[in-house]
């Protein structure tokens, strides 16, 4: 990285710093906004940290809904999802609603939407998709199920089809899973190779596992959330060979961080990411460039001029 441009160690050195890079904001794929009792529910399972992860979850973000929105655009953050995912069935259908209900009154969202392998799942993904979803979630661990359900292949085709991303939460840590790992993505995208794929956290701690898949198939990005911060080396450290490896895959690693609940400073995954040291060229296509290209918003030079109007 450029000796010139610091690594932000504060949420207010953020905008100096995508600044500094020449981008006209942040796109942050993997933010969560959820219904408030919902929301609260998943606060108090990281307060009890110690007993869910062995380690303490202290939640640095918990404040209000418009607190939190206010936030991500003090920060810079010009795009970011609300990742709803639900634990049982009978859920994703009113969470896709209230998604919904948030990304219209909330015009820097990425209508999100998600589902659970249950009947009446396709009939439910498609009304997200007529209503304007344009990213859905699903966590393979909490959900505890496995993604290649033959119910779900009709849904996996939907997404195929309209060409929008899901965010998959496949990894093994901090807390493997019955059906985590990379073994049932690949089998999905073996029968739906043009699904738009994000594999959450970077498929920590299967780093190398989940950058083959990217390898294997053309519409498989990883985000970052959580990746090389000082919390997470803890326990799934940085392969010494992978930063190699996310300077050859440039234009399939986005941006996230798990906002609002997160155990540090927003700054800090920027920090993380700065310190892999693979230049300022791949820093832009990290925070804007890619995560623009995926959802189709404006990109760089675009979104610029848009903002000197």
């Amino acid at each position: 990285m450029s000796a010139h441009l610091p690594a932000p160690h504060s949420d207010a050195e953020v905008p100096a710093y995508w600044r500094g890079l020449g981008l006209p904001g942040l796109v942050d794929l993997h933010v969560h906004f959820l219904p408030d009792r919902m929301q609260q529910k998943v606060w108090a399972y990281f307060d009890a940290g110690e007993d869910n992860y062995g380690a303490s979850w202290p939640v640095r973000y918990r404040s209000t809904e418009a607190d939190r929105v206010i936030r991500l655009r003090d920060l810079g953050v010009v795009a970011f999802p609300s990742l709803p995912y639900p634990h049982k069935p009978a859920m994703s259908a009113w969470l896709n609603d209230w998604s919904a209900d948030f990304a219209r009154r909330t015009p820097d969202c990425v209508q999100s939407a998600t589902f659970y392998p249950e009947p009446g799942v396709a009939d439910y993904v498609a009304a997200a998709i007529a209503a304007g979803a344009r990213m859905f979630k699903v966590h393979v661990q909490v959900g505890g199920y496995d993604p290649a359900d033959p119910v779900l292949d009709p849904v996996w085709g939907l997404l195929a089809d309209a060409e929008l991303p899901v965010t998959v939460h496949s990894g093994s840590s901090p807390i493997r899973g019955v059906h985590t790992g990379p073994g049932p993505v690949e089998t999905v995208l073996t029968r739906h190779p043009q699904l738009a794929v994000v594999i959450a956290h970077m498929g920590m701690h299967e780093y190398h596992e989940h950058l083959d898949l990217a390898l294997r198939f053309d519409r498989v990005h990883l985000d970052t959330t959580m990746f090389g911060t000082d919390y997470v080396e803890r326990f799934a450290p940085l392969p010494p060979d992978l930063p190699d490896r996310l300077a050859s895959l440039q234009d399939r690693i986005l941006f996230g961080t798990d906002f609002p609940t997160i155990p540090y400073a927003y700054a800090h995954q920027i920090e993380a990411l700065h310190r892999l040291d693979l230049g300022a060229d791949w820093m832009r296509s990290v925070l804007y460039d890619n995560g623009a290209r995926l959802l189709g918003l404006p990109a760089r030079a675009t979104a610029e001029a848009l903002q000197h109007e």
